[in-house]
Order: C-alpha cells, then sequence, then structure tokens
C-alpha cells in the first residue's frame, strides 16, 4: 500500500498538478487526493504546499523526492527484469513516441514475430518521453531531440523536411513555395515548449532574422490539424506526419526548411536484452530504417 502512495507522491511532484498526475496515473483525482492526503495524515506531514491549480513540494516533500526517485528506478528495473526473463511467451512491451508515424510498422512486424507479447504506446511531447524512458516508465523512446548521452542507444529512423500546412482558403494556399519570411504574417498554430517540432520552427525563423509571429499553443498535432481545417491558422510540421485531407494543403518552403530527425532511444543497459533487442531486430527489418544510423551497436544480442 505504501508503495501506491509513494508512487502518486511522486507523479504529483513530477506533474506539479494533482490532475495531470491522475491522467498519468489513469486514476480519479480524488483518488490522487485521497492517496496524497492518507500519506501525510499518516505520518503528521505536509508534503505539498497548494496554490491554486498547481501544488509545489515543502521542505519534507523536497527531502522526501530523491528517495522516492530511486525507489521508483529499482521498483522498474525490478519490474523489466521480470518481463524480460522469460522466452518471449508472455509479458508487455512499453514504447513512448512523439507521434504513431515512425514507429507503427517495428510494432505490427513485432507483435506478428510475438504476438503473445501485449505492446502499449504513449503519446508525449519528446521531452516527456526521454524521461519516461529514464525513469524506466517505457523501454524505448520515438523522440526528435538529438540527444548525446552515454546512456542511450540512438537509431534514426527518419529524416523529414518542414512544411507549412494550411487551410485551402488560406491566403497561402495556392502558392507553389513560400518563403520563412512569409510566415510573419500567419497566425501560427505550435506546440507547447519541449516539442521539437516548436524549436526547429523557432530555430529556423531565427536563422533568417525573423521572430515567431502571432501563434496558438495547441498540445496535440492531431488538435493543430483540427485547428487548421477550421481555418485557425496554419502550422510547421514535418512532411511525413501531415495526413491526407482535402483541408490541409501541404505548401513547401523555398529554401531555409527546417528538417526534422526522427530517432528511437533506448537504455544502453537494455539494448542488448530479449525484450528491447526483439524489438530492435523488428525495427531494422522495416522499412522506415533503410537509412538508419545508429550511435551504438546496430545489432543488439539477445540476453
Amino acid at each position: 500500500m505504501l508503495g501506491d502512495l509513494l508512487m502518486t507522491f511522486f507523479e504529483v511532484a513530477r506533474q506539479g498538478s494533482i490532475t495531470m498526475a491522475a491522467r498519468q496515473l489513469r486514476v480519479s483525482q480524488p483518488t490522487v487526493t485521497g492517496r496524497i492526503r492518507q500519506l501525510e495524515e499518516s505520518y503528521g506531514v505536509e508534503l505539498f504546499h497548494r496554490r491554486a491549480s498547481r501544488v509545489d513540494l515543502s521542505d519534507v516533500g523536497l527531502a522526501l523526492m530523491p528517495v522516492v526517485e530511486q525507489l521508483m528506478q529499482q521498483e522498474g528495473q525490478a519490474d523489466y527484469l521480470l518481463r524480460n526473463a522469460g522466452d518471449l511467451r508472455f509479458g508487455n512491451l512499453r514504447l513512448g513516441a512523439t507521434g504513431p508515424y515512425y514507429i507503427l510498422r517495428a510494432m505490427a512486424a513485432f507483435r506478428q514475430r510475438y504476438p503473445a507479447i501485449e505492446v502499449s504506446l504513449d503519446i508525449g511531447n519528446s521531452q516527456q518521453m526521454l524521461e519516461a524512458l529514464f525513469e524506466y516508465r517505457i523501454d524505448a523512446a520515438v523522440s526528435s531531440h538529438p540527444v548525446e548521452d552515454d546512456r542511450l542507444a540512438r537509431i534514426r529512423l527518419a529524416s523529414a523536411p518542414m512544411v507549412l500546412v494550411v487551410h485551402p482558403d488560406h491566403a497561402l494556399a495556392r502558392l507553389p513555395q513560400v518563403d520563412l519570411a512569409q510566415l510573419r504574417g500567419c497566425h501560427l498554430l505550435v506546440r507547447e515548449h519541449g516539442s521539437m517540432t516548436r524549436k526547429a520552427t523557432e530555430d529556423a525563423l531565427a536563422a533568417c532574422a525573423q521572430p515567431l509571429p502571432r501563434h496558438t499553443v495547441i498540445g496535440s498535432r492531431e488538435a493543430i490539424y483540427e485547428a487548421i481545417r477550421q481555418n485557425l491558422g496554419a502550422s510547421v510540421v514535418p512532411l511525413g506526419e501531415v495526413p491526407q485531407d482535402p483541408l490541409l494543403r501541404v505548401v513547401p518552403f523555398a529554401r531555409g526548411a527546417p528538417v526534422l530527425n526522427e530517432y528511437l532511444y533506448c537504455l544502453q543497459s537494455r539494448r542488448g536484452t530479449r525484450l528491447v533487442g526483439a524489438f530492435l531486430a523488428c525495427l531494422t527489418a522495416t522499412d522506415a530504417t533503410t537509412d538508419a544510423e545508429t550511435d551504438a551497436a546496430a545489432e543488439p544480442q539477445a540476453a
């Protein structure tokens, strides 16, 4: 029981929000609130300061956080060891990605080879997926962040130019191509901070001395595409992620188009284990990795 309470404390501290913690833990907000209250009342401590929609760690909470973080990592390692100890006739593979576009074919190949293994896919931004990987909440992560870290093995899945996507009635929709400078007249739809799509857009604009124009932050690709369908603005996204839709018009950039690479990461310490090794073998067997580059050895050996 204490494990559930500490896990809830850890997630609330990490998210800074009871609502977000409940969503991550897949339980109700009252459940999260009740667990935190039970933990505080059991030990006669205050772990959080409640401020409007946020919760901040108290001094006791700050002292407890690294201890619980270590416990969560150890639990994740124990869980992975047990899931990986068998002969792939049962268990589950947990994947995380910024979007489904570059990973689904490998997932399909894995499921065909190992139908008894359950496969789950969490979606978030690049920063969230890498955090989940380091915290042992997923086994492999797809991210556009080019991370240099000795703890990680990295395979490039794709390299896609970014394009402007607009509604057919948008002023730029009928142009064969646009310059980055023309974005200053657009209302852009952008992802939150931490998204590599947003960072690539900002970096490309900065390179031609253009500020980010008027914009609206929207927290998912699907919501951005729906906003474009309603003609609420334009967005700069990787070409390979644009769905086929008559209400989404793709306009390439004439020059200086940002390019977004998509990578698959796993922990070096797990790269050669049965579960991750089996998935990487499926990954390299799909067309998505024809130009794959691996920062570590590309052929993992089964443990």
